[in-house]
């Protein structure tokens, strides 16, 4: 095996390739694939069912959604709703849950959300739809115990992430999902960084509604979005429009997955989501996860020798490393790594400012990302390219 080339050798040599380690932000690059799928769909007429007679082409909705039932152990395909993002699919839930209940309500969310979440529940509360509470992290977890010390007696929904997209810590949802479930609390578990990353099984989690994105672990394109809804009754549609069923009828469709769906569906997108879960049943679900854990492991290990590097969390369960170094604001350790090193990592709050309060004084960090195509050669030099950096900043 080729052993990889000091940064200095990469400089000495010329531009140093390019490494991207912004996988929790969108995956890239694509399996090759995924790019031959969407190219496929665009060469042919997309097939509507029940609204076109294009003969002999992929029915990509239904396909998909079939795709995900399997991948995520789902009971329902029907039940599976294609959206423009998971921030989209958390505006729809939340808002369609505020109308469905009518009256006001008290909410629970936590320090680890992103703002798809953090910002649909605060606007709605300013407006008088609902009181919120925010249940504190402890070490980037948080408990059922946590969560049950915010009930009160007028409590109906809790939002939460599924993974943390800042620290990388996976929230044991399914006790939560359990309890919420025996006490008529409606929960949204917010997928975006671990469906695809790790197994998931959702007959396992009762949860509400499961939201999942297709541009990050799944390797689809970017505008592709979903989620898992258990009871289409537990929330109301926002959006009317058509749909190619019950055309006659000026009141949008109450069937799934209508319901939730209008308009003329993203048939590249879906097409770019039904080959990345493909690729992933091909590579093997738990072989990425397992290749993924050894690379944060490897790269973890390497950034723990420099004093001038702090982890906020040192043993991620997924592969998301979020790091400062000392004298080095988080944004300009970025630009060194990617105008020296070609490196591309993500820098700042990453639409969660909660948790950086906690962790960092609200000033940000430094992200790294891998996905089940990053190489260790290229873990490896981007360790020795944020060590070198650090160095640097320490002298």
């Amino acid at each position: 095996m080729t052993k990889p080339l000091t940064m200095a050798e990469h400089r000495e040599a010329g531009e140093p390739p390019l490494i991207y380690l912004n996988n929790a932000a969108t995956s890239w690059p694509k399996p090759p694939e995924v790019l031959a799928e969407v190219a496929r769909c665009l060469q042919t007429p997309f097939f509507e069912q029940g609204r076109s007679t294009a003969g002999g082409a992929t029915d990509y909705p239904s396909a998909t959604r079939d795709a995900l039932a399997g991948l995520l152990h789902a009971e329902e395909p029907n039940h599976f709703i294609f959206t423009g993002s998971a921030t989209d699919s958390l505006n729809l839930l939340i808002h369609g849950f505020v109308k469905k209940e009518k009256t006001p309500f008290h909410a629970i969310t936590t320090e680890l959300e992103h703002n798809s979440v953090l910002r649909p529940l605060h606007t709605l509360a300013g407006e008088g739809h609902l009181s919120l509470s925010i249940v504190p992290c402890q070490d980037g977890y948080v408990t059922l115990q946590e969560i049950k010390k915010a009930i009160r007696p007028g409590t109906r929904l809790v939002v939460m992430t599924h993974g943390s997209n800042v620290l990388g810590s996976l929230q044991n949802v399914r006790p939560v999902a359990e309890y919420c479930a025996s006490n008529e609390i409606f929960l949204i578990v917010d997928g975006s960084q671990t469906v695809g990353q790790i197994p998931v099984n959702l007959s396992e989690i009762p949860s509400g509604a499961f939201v999942l994105t297709g541009h990050k672990a799944l390797f689809g394109l970017p505008g592709i979005g979903g989620l898992y809804l258990e009871d289409p009754e537990a929330v109301d549609s926002v959006r009317q429009g058509g749909t190619g069923t019950d055309s006659h009828t000026l009141t949008h469709p109450q069937d799934m997955p209508q319901k939730f769906e209008t308009g003329t569906p993203n048939y590249p997108g879906i097409a770019s989501l039904l080959a990345g879960i493909r690729s992933i049943e091909h590579q093997g679900q738990d072989a990425i996860t397992n290749k993924c854990r050894g690379l944060t492991t490897l790269f973890t290990s390497e950034l723990k020798k420099s004093p001038e590097i702090t982890h906020y969390t040192p043993a991620p369960d997924l592969p998301v490393v979020s790091f400062n170094i000392r004298n080095l604001e988080n944004d300009e350790a970025g630009y060194i790594l990617a105008k020296v090193y070609n490196i591309i990592t993500r820098t700042g709050l990453h639409c969660a400012p909660l948790v950086h309060d906690r962790i960092d004084g609200g000033k940000g960090c430094v992200r790294v990302s891998f996905s089940g195509l990053t190489t260790p050669a290229e873990c490896r030099t981007a360790a020795e390219a944020v060590r070198e950096v650090a160095e640097g900043a320490g002298r």
